[in-house]
């Protein structure tokens, strides 16, 4: 996956968006203003830290070299991953799973609205 590609990804949900909060080189993913997704897309490896349940996030840590706990985040609940470490398909199983896990915090209206209930 490259970071167009994974831009991209991000971008394809329902509502989401890319900010720059941190500074210019670090893109933020979010939906109706939470965070799902970080990536400084230009940095090599290629890596994306992505939301994920905490018995989940250890399991997948122990299972994949590629998986660590989050850089700069609350390590209970974010993992990074280097994107070149796993197949795309996991890498965008993840992605989606962290989109799905903010939604799923967000208010019922909202989640309505994004069409994911």
């Amino acid at each position: 996956m490259t970071p167009a590609e994974l831009r991209a990804f991000c971008l394809g949900f329902n509502a989401a968006v890319e900010e720059f909060p941190f500074d210019a080189e670090t893109s933020v993913f979010k939906v109706l203003g939470k965070m799902f997704a970080l990536s400084a897309l230009d940095s090599e490896p290629l890596k994306v830290s992505l939301k994920c349940e905490p018995e989940l996030a250890v399991r997948l840590r122990a299972e994949h070299e590629a998986i660590v706990p989050g850089y700069h985040l609350n390590k209970r609940h974010w993992n990074t991953v280097t994107v070149g470490g796993l197949p795309e398909p996991k890498v965008r199983e993840l992605i989606e799973d962290s989109y799905d896990l903010v939604v799923a915090g967000l208010p019922r209206a909202d989640r309505l609205r994004l069409d994911r209930p």
